[in-house]
């Protein structure tokens, strides 16, 4: 439903099974990605607030949070996106971020390319599973567009 709902909507590119007939998805998980170039309310100040005190890591690694910036996260129109869909009551989230960026990992090798830095700076997570209803799809999908800014 969500790839119906969002195919008209310039900037936003949903992630969907490949239609070659190979796989068969089971929908747990719905994604779509946000062109750096699309202007989304709030983007202004995406960044403007930190987490305060201890957040958490893979493993239960935790760490006391000094800096507003990181060496990879999510574009501020990904943030942005992510907090205007808060305010509406709409749970989301950026991609997984890439392994070897996780503290946990610090010391591990990694032998990386640079698409899951990428994905991870334009992708985010919606919403999906057995209890979110074609309702609540519509309502998701009209606050995306609420939150896009006329370019």
């Amino acid at each position: 439903m969500y790839e119906e709902l969002l195919a008209d909507i310039q900037g936003v590119t949903i992630h969907s099974q490949p239609s070659t007939g190979e796989y068969d998805s089971n929908y747990w998980l719905c994604t779509i990605t946000l062109d750096p170039a699309l202007r989304v309310n709030g983007q202004e100040n995406a960044y403007k607030s930190a987490v305060q005190g201890a957040v958490g890591g893979a493993a239960g690694v935790t760490h006391e949070a000094k800096e507003l910036h990181t060496d990879c996260e999510p574009n501020a129109n990904v943030e942005a996106m992510r907090i205007f869909l808060d305010t509406k009551g709409i749970e989301s989230r950026p991609l997984w971020k890439p392994m070897h960026k996780q503290p946990v990992y610090a010391d591990a090798d990694a032998y990386v390319n640079g698409v899951s830095e990428s994905l991870f700076k334009v992708g985010m997570c919606l919403p999906s599973g057995p209890c979110v209803t074609d309702d609540d799809v519509c309502y998701i999908v009209e606050c995306i567009k609420e939150a896009i800014l006329a370019g």
